[in-house]
């Protein structure tokens, strides 16, 4: 990358304290650090601790220009290895992190082992620190780490509830298929339904707090300097055309995946963002594997699900007889530990691996893998694109639904399995994935895809050229 003359500007860098907002924002804080950026990391204290617990962070790390710093998320702590509730991590946070974090700010502009703050760069979900820029007279980028179709349905959110199609009426408009109702109007994003839309529709109370949350920090996003997404041009061309006139400049820089392979630190390679303890045992595993055999399984970080749901995936993966790689966290089991009966333990030994977290990247790049049935988090979905892999959606909450949408029948590297999870489905769409003539040319795209994400953010792309540019016409300090 290259490199800055003179006084180092001072970015600091605020996640969403959730594992698919910090790995993305890592990322892009060891990117403005190679171009010269002394960084500051801000973690709730919670998810620091957490860090440091699974080794993603060496307590005996001390790098001069890259420091963690932790904050109170107003929240009891849960004690465990667990992602916090959602919507009490926002609502919390747009309640309690403004004080701490200018107190933080005050604290780094007052020590003299770092240069004075010069830019903030924030999750779309901290706005507050829009608050902390404005008094401390600096820039503050929001980096969005969902897809620009996810973003893009958000920015509707306001025009859903004004032309009446949510809240919903009662909880029979979940089932009655109101939630295929046809939303054409939205600019760049044709052949949407109601139920393509983030979950968070999915309401029948007008002051539904995820609701009304989206639609503020949306409305709020129009006070950034720019906004950062995690995706590259040709892939949502047409969105982000539409979007433009919505935002502040936006600044595509994705895949941040690919992008971070030419970092040469040795020292930025030993820290990463896993909350939990990755079992990367799991590579050598899949060195003993032909290539494009193995189903790789994993709904992310917050996925939860009930144990009969489980068990129908765990046949109809059975039942497959492909062998498969299966993230199973701790807490994917709504309220209860994962039981998978002997039945099935027996059915798949020898072919089969269950592990608690795992290294996604270094998985999903194994010439072993030739399948990724996921939840459609946007970081697993980008990831699977720049790999080259196919997918099988089982979107969760969120805009993994917009996503799941637009892999299935946008880029045509995706199928959907509904959300009544039933084995004999789940079996004939993974064995149309890894050997059917729709899993062969969904397989053929995903490579295409690849080919373009390389091509994005390599030296000369257009997402090499848009960090570049994000740095000399945003987050540098003007002279």
């Amino acid at each position: 990358m290259g490199s800055i003359p003179g006084a180092k500007p001072h970015a600091v860098c605020v996640p969403f304290p959730a594992q698919g907002h910090i790995t993305p924002m890592l990322k892009l804080a060891k990117l403005l650090h190679s171009f010269g950026f002394h960084i500051t990391f801000v973690n709730t204290h919670y998810n620091q601790s957490r860090l440091l617990k699974s080794n993603a962070v060496s307590s005996h790390l001390h790098l001069p220009d890259f420091h963690f710093e932790s904050i109170p998320d107003g929240l009891p702590s849960p004690g465990e290895d667990v992602t916090q509730d959602i919507p009490s991590l926002c609502n919390s946070s747009s309640k309690h992190l403004l004080s701490p974090f200018l107190d933080l700010v005050d604290k780094l502009n007052s020590s003299l082992s770092s240069p004075p703050v010069s830019c903030i760069v924030s999750d779309g979900g901290m706005s507050f620190t829009l608050d902390a820029a404005e008094q401390l007279g600096i820039p503050d980028v929001l980096f969005w780490t969902v897809s620009a179709c996810g973003l893009m349905s958000y920015l509707h959110y306001r025009d859903l509830v004004e032309r009446g199609l949510t809240p919903l009426k009662d909880e029979s408009y979940l089932t009655n298929g109101y939630l295929d109702t046809p939303v054409d109007w939205v600019p760049g994003m044709g052949n949407m339904k109601l139920k393509d839309f983030p979950s968070f529709v999915r309401t029948t109370n007008p002051e539904d707090f995820m609701l009304n949350f989206c639609i503020r920090e949306t409305k709020r996003a129009s006070r950034a300097a720019a906004i950062i997404l995690n995706t590259y041009d040709e892939l949502e061309r047409s969105v982000l055309d539409a979007m433009a006139s919505l935002l502040p400049p936006i600044y595509t820089v994705g895949p941040l995946s690919l992008q971070t392979t030419r970092i040469s630190s040795t020292q930025l390679a030993c820290i990463n963002s896993n909350l939990w303890k990755e079992e990367t045992e799991c590579l050598q595993w899949l060195d003993g594997h032909e290539p494009s055999s193995v189903i790789y399984v994993n709904f992310g970080s917050i996925t939860v699900m009930t144990n009969h749901q489980l068990i129908e995936f765990a046949f109809g993966l059975a039942n497959s007889k492909h062998d498969f790689l299966w993230v199973i966290r701790p807490d994917l089991v709504r309220g209860d530990t994962a039981v998978l009966p002997p039945e099935f333990t027996t059915e798949t030994k020898g072919r089969s691996l269950i592990v608690s977290w795992c290294p996604q990247e270094a998985v999903l790049s194994h010439p072993a893998i030739g399948g990724f049935l996921t939840h459609n988090g946007w970081n697993s979905t980008i990831e699977s694109l720049s790999s080259g892999v196919a997918m099988i959606g089982w979107p969760f909450f969120a805009e993994q639904q917009t996503n799941c949408k637009f892999i299935c029948d946008e880029w045509g590297v995706g199928m959907e399995i509904d959300n009544n999870v039933k084995r004999d489905v789940v079996e004939g769409l993974l064995r149309e994935l890894m050997g059917g003539e729709k899993g062969k040319e969904m397989k053929r795209k995903a490579t295409e895809w690849k080919e373009r994400a390389v091509r994005a953010t390599q030296h000369g792309g257009s997402s090499f050229l848009n960090l570049k540019r994000l740095v000399n016409e945003i987050l540098l300090p003007k002279v």
